[in-house]
Parts: C-alpha cells; structure tokens; sequence
C-alpha cells in the first residue's frame, strides 16, 4: 500500500505560534506511521517550510503545495492543520487549501472564520437557542465609554482579543480603573475585542468529531484553575487541574455532549472540534469558545479526553483522515 503523504501544518503568525509547534509534534507522535508519510510544515509570515529532524528548512512550493527532497518532488496528499489563531483556525487556509484541491483536517472557510471570531459565533449559536454569556464587541479607533461596559455587562467581566486564543491578552477586571488597560492589552492582539460577562460556575471542556460512519463525544474535562481564571499560565504552565472525566452528574455530561455535536452540525465542522463551556449553578450551559483546531499535545485536552474514553489516539487521526478521501 502507497503510502499517504500527510503535512501537518503548524506555526502561524499568532501569538500562539510555540504552542502549535507542540501541537505538530503531539500530531506527529500519534499518526499510524504504517499508513501515512508525515512532514511538518511551519508557516511563518510567507515562508511555508519542511521542518526537518535536524532543524533544517526545506521550502514548499505554494504552486502546488509540494517540496523537493534529495531530488525527489513530494506533493502532499492531505493537511492537518494544527495552526491555533491565524491563518489556521480563520479560514484563509482552508481557501487555499479548498483551491489547490488538498483535502484537510477541519472545518472549511466560513465555520472556520465565524469560530475565529468569537462575537460572531456566540451570537450566530444564540439565534439558534444556544446559551451565551451577555457581550459587548469593541472596534480599534471606535468609541466606548467604561459606563457603557458596566451597565451591559457589570463587573466582574473578561476583556479579550475577539480573535486570539490561549488567553493571550485576556484579562478578568473587577473595576472602572482596570477596564482601559485590560481592553489596551486586548488590542495589542487585533483590531477587535469582546468583552464577556464574568459567568460563576463549573467549567468544562467537550471534544467531539463526526465521520459519515459515526458521530463520537468524548469524556467531558473539568477545568479547576489555581489563578482567578484559566489563563495561558493555567493552560501551558500545569497551573491548574483538570479533571477527566468531568465530576458532573451523568445528565448534565449527556446534555453538554448532545449540545456540542448539534453545535458541530449548526456550525458545519470537520475533523475534532472542542467546545468550552461555563455551567452555571442554576444548571445553565453556557458555550464560551469553539475550537476549530484544539491543541494536541500529549497532555491537551483531546489527547486526555480520547485516553479516558478508551480509544486510541492513532485510531482517532486515521478515521478522520480517512473519512476525507
């Protein structure tokens, strides 16, 4: 059997760049080695290369997504991006991708850019019946007064870049006085930021994916964070618990998990998605985030959950690559 030829895309031109590193070389672990050929590719601004084991780069040809090694010309036969924030999990990729005829890992171009934008998604699942914290969206160089954010959406709240992930420039503010340098430390993320209601509850995390075979949930993670909030020191400096399963009774976790495949369908995903959420202490559920591309490193969320469901992560990957061809 000829080997599939899989890139796995990393890198990008977010703040969140080293975390997809790890992500690829999370991806690159897991892959059934016997089925598929694997190379990393690391987009950084326009330089798109081949990571090789030695640290060295070999430069993709963007005409037909290909590279050349020890004179032999490779052309990918499918991508799984594993970019976190932009270009990845914003849709322009997927474009490319959609037209050099490459099929990929996640969702295509519109699902992709509405969960890159978080204002967009939350609001676009509301009008379909989906719980959501009450939000404000701000603009670069539009006005926006303190007291327009406190009669809204009250103190507490969060302010956070509206397109940024792994709380990069995310703040929890409990004053007036705290609001204007948390919404200055957003925008030095990008041009739009939200500012979030602060929702007291349990958080919990669900993966899921969807073949045309199966529609799988997987074990639901509880997020208990050791800061104020699961900021990017509770995601990638081990600052907090997280727990799999989840300690919720088995109702809610079916709710949480019926909810995110109908989310799946509602949004027209691809590949895992892994959806956030706050429940609340009346028994709400509240989405906070969809992730498009979730981190796959051994310890990610995915990885833990996938383990604790009993699969095996390998098995995981070969179904979704295999349900595109």
């Amino acid at each position: 059997m000829n080997k599939r030829i899989i890139a796995i895309v990393a890198g990008g031109g977010s703040s969140e760049h080293e975390v997809s590193l790890r992500s690829a070389a999370g991806l690159q672990s897991f892959m059934d080695k016997d089925r598929y050929e694997t190379y990393t590719v690391v987009l950084e601004g326009t330089a798109w290369n081949v990571l090789q084991a030695d640290g060295s780069r070999i430069p993709v040809d963007k005409n037909d997504f290909s590279f050349v090694l020890e004179g032999r010309r490779i052309r990918f036969d499918y991508a799984y991006i594993t970019i976190h924030g932009i270009p990845g999990e914003s849709g322009q990729l997927q474009g490319y991708f959609d037209m050099m005829h490459i099929p990929y890992s996640c969702c295509g171009v519109l699902p992709a850019a509405m969960t890159c934008n978080k204002y967009t998604c939350n609001h676009y699942l509301h009008a379909f019946g989906v719980d959501i914290a009450e939000s404000i969206l701000l603009r670069r160089n539009e006005p926006w007064t303190e007291e327009q954010i406190v009669s809204r959406v009250g103190l507490p709240c969060f302010i956070k870049s509206n397109t940024g992930g792994s709380s990069y420039g995310c703040t929890k503010v409990k004053t007036r006085e705290q609001i204007a340098p948390a919404v200055s430390k957003a925008f030095a993320e990008g041009d739009e930021v939200i500012v979030e209601a602060f929702m007291k509850g349990t958080e919990v995390t669900c993966g899921v994916y969807k073949t045309r075979q199966k529609s799988v949930a997987f074990p639901l993670t509880e997020v208990v964070a050791h800061n104020e909030y699961f900021d990017y020191d509770a995601k990638y400096k081990g600052e907090s618990d997280e727990i799999t399963p989840a300690r919720i009774p088995d109702e809610v976790r079916d709710k949480v998990q019926q909810l995110t495949l109908r989310i799946y369908s509602l949004l027209g995903c691809r590949g895992i998605i892994r959806t956030d959420y706050i429940i609340l202490e009346n028994g709400q559920i509240n989405v906070m985030d969809i992730n498009t591309t979730p981190g796959m490193t051994a310890t990610s969320f995915i990885p833990q959950q996938v383990r604790a469901a009993g699969l095996d992560i390998k098995d995981v990957l070969t179904d979704i690559i295999e349900d595109s061809f």
